[in-house]
């Protein structure tokens, strides 16, 4: 049977939502701390970026007042994913990625207020029906591990934060040039507060200016080109075959994809218990129940390629 443009597109998103599931197991391979890792995340992709000349184009008639507030959308990355992976260096990768499916959540309790309207009953019964669900996360992991939860909560609202005011600046730039900017002024700012780390989170601090070892800088580059610059780049591909309702079904698959990773590659399932797993349950089921609920208005629409950059775990 021949494969459509349709299905080749879902495949294709399929595929790189897998690629953003190993994120997490690689944040949990890679030895250096939390803050070292996404500064060199970030710097390797805005190096690989800045080879591209539709990039430059792009930075040169790009608006000062832009250039400062996707700058400033990029601090909010970098803190991201610097609390991504300091949950997983606190915990593990399940506990990061379940902690990132409370994104969505966050985002239908944060998006309305940003966007300056008003809440609907879909987005205050997907708040509140996560909350079972992240009782009984927190009760299913040992204690040392729960420090790793809650900066993991704290990642999942930097997520829905950014995100949120990606949605209101989208139209105004390309997708790649938006992405540099982003990456490069949170490596910016990882580099200022990088003195600062020591004293505020000692469990995210590690030296900038030490090179990784062999094997840390190949799995740096893994993580930098493979799992972020390629599922970007067919994900704008795929987007142009796509509803916004479809890839967003797709999209928010990829903490299950995580966690499945880290079950079979890291074997995570014997530091944590049934209690936990049925957390995750109910969290993924109320957030797979929002876009559902949702369909009518969202399904129609259309996610021209390009559109919105993706920032992923």
């Amino acid at each position: 049977m021949p494969t459509t443009p349709a299905l080749k597109a879902q495949l294709q998103m399929h595929f790189c939502v897998v690629l953003w599931g190993f994120t997490a197991i690689l944040g949990k391979l890679i030895s250096l701390a939390a803050l070292p890792l996404v500064w060199w995340r970030m710097l390797i992709v805005v190096v690989a970026l800045a080879t591209l000349p539709g990039v430059w184009r792009g930075l040169r008639v790009l608006p000062r007042r832009l250039l400062f507030a996707y700058g400033l959308v990029g601090v909010l990355v970098a803190l991201h994913w610097l609390t991504f992976y300091g949950s997983i260096k606190l915990a593990n990768a399940s506990v990061a990625a379940t902690c990132i499916a409370l994104a969505a959540p966050f985002t239908a309790l944060i998006e309305p207020w940003l966007a300056r309207r008003p809440f609907e009953w879909r987005e205050l019964v997907l708040g509140v029906a996560v909350l079972p669900g992240v009782a009984l996360v927190v009760d299913g992991v040992p204690a040392g591990m729960r420090m790793g939860i809650y900066v993991g909560v704290v990642s999942a609202l930097l997520v829905a934060l950014f995100g949120s005011l990606n949605k209101r600046l989208v139209e105004r730039a390309d997708a790649l040039t938006v992405t540099t900017v982003e990456l490069a002024a949170g490596a910016i700012a990882l580099t200022l507060i990088a003195p600062l780390m020591p004293v505020l989170f000692p469990a995210f601090a590690g030296d900038l200016l030490v090179w990784p070892s062999v094997s840390d800088a190949g799995l740096l580059l893994v993580l930098a080109i493979v799992c972020t610059l390629l599922p970007f780049a067919l994900s704008l591909v795929a987007l142009r075959q796509m509803s916004a309702f479809a890839a967003q079904l797709i999209v928010n698959l990829e903490p299950v994809y995580a966690i499945a990773l880290a079950i079979v590659l890291l074997g995570e399932q014997r530091e944590l218990t049934p209690t936990f797993y049925a957390g995750v349950a109910i969290i993924f089921i109320a957030v797979f129940a929002h876009p559902l609920l949702d369909m009518k208005r969202t399904r129609p629409a259309a996610t021209p390629a390009g559109e919105e950059p993706f920032i992923g775990p």
